[in-house]
């Protein structure tokens, strides 16, 4: 959504094809990274980290989504985080970004996860868990705009129960923003075109700026382009995806500190260890 300019131009880049591919899942676009090896690609910073401890040469140039996950559903009785006691909550991806966060903020809240609250992992992705609580087959989730925006539009009795990257920023006020998202491009890609990597990054950030400025312009263009099906749920869904690009290089603290929760959660989530300094990459002097 937030680069739609991009999409929506289907044009060049300095005078060079742009060809950019819309999937479903990040473990596609991770798939996608071992075997295609594409210039640029996006996907949760912390599977980012993964990839780059595990050798893989991309680095993290910007973060352009910051928090867009919700718990969801038809259970709108619960008003703080001790009514999800006895609950269950669905989930997709078992160590995925949602149920690392999730879980992280259950224990902050005293609560144990698969204790205190039955976690469930039956339906593999967003879609399948969106589309599992339309139909009314899981009374509370958490997932990611703008799936949430498409449910509640699609089902009258499905609200938004808790934003978490508000109760991130409540409980974990070293790290008050979540970074959730990043851009990464492959570093042989960077260091031999710095001119066009800054090219299209800018474009991206305008792209940003525009729909964050424009909201019926943009969703029609979103609508137009059929990532989502049509304006109205991508007028609703515009301020809740937090959209705002950021160079990496100029929020590494915050980086850095996002990453941190997740290595003293569960290490596995982030590969292990902090990411060198190498991971985020840096715009050369000339």
């Amino acid at each position: 959504m937030g680069m739609i300019n991009l999409i929506d131009s289907a044009a060049t880049v300095s005078s060079l094809p742009l060809n950019i591919e819309i999937l479903d899942e990040p473990m596609q676009v991770r798939a996608r990274m071992l075997v295609d090896k594409p210039e640029i690609a996006v996907l949760p910073l912390n599977m980012a980290a993964i990839l780059y401890n595990k050798g893989l040469d991309y680095q993290v140039i910007a973060i352009p989504v910051w928090g867009t996950l919700y718990l969801f559903g038809s259970d709108t009785t619960i008003k703080t985080w001790q009514e999800l006691k006895g609950k269950t909550v669905h989930l997709m991806g078992k160590g995925a970004t949602p149920d690392i966060l999730f879980r992280y903020l259950l224990g902050r809240q005293g609560l144990t996860p698969g204790g205190d609250v039955k976690l469930d992992y039956t339906f593999p992705t967003h879609v399948d868990l969106s589309n599992a609580v339309i139909a009314g087959k899981a009374e509370l989730a958490v997932i990611s705009e703008p799936l949430v925006s498409l449910a509640e539009a699609r089902n009258p009795a499905i609200r938004e129960i808790m934003d978490l990257n508000r109760e991130w920023a409540l409980a974990v006020p070293e790290s008050p923003t979540l970074p959730q998202t990043a851009i990464l491009v492959r570093t042989d890609f960077a260091r031999g075109n710095p001119g066009l990597l800054s090219v299209i990054m800018e474009a991206w950030n305008r792209s940003t700026q525009y729909v964050n400025s424009q909201w019926s312009e943009a969703a029609s263009r979103i609508a137009f382009n059929r990532i989502l099906p049509d304006s109205a749920i991508a007028v609703r869904s515009i301020p809740r995806c937090n959209l705002l690009f950021r160079y990496a290089r100029e929020i590494r603290p915050v980086i850095d500190a996002y990453l941190k929760v997740f290595l003293t959660f569960n290490p596995d989530a982030i590969g292990g260890q902090m990411p060198d300094e190498a991971f985020i990459y840096q715009k050369p002097d000339h």
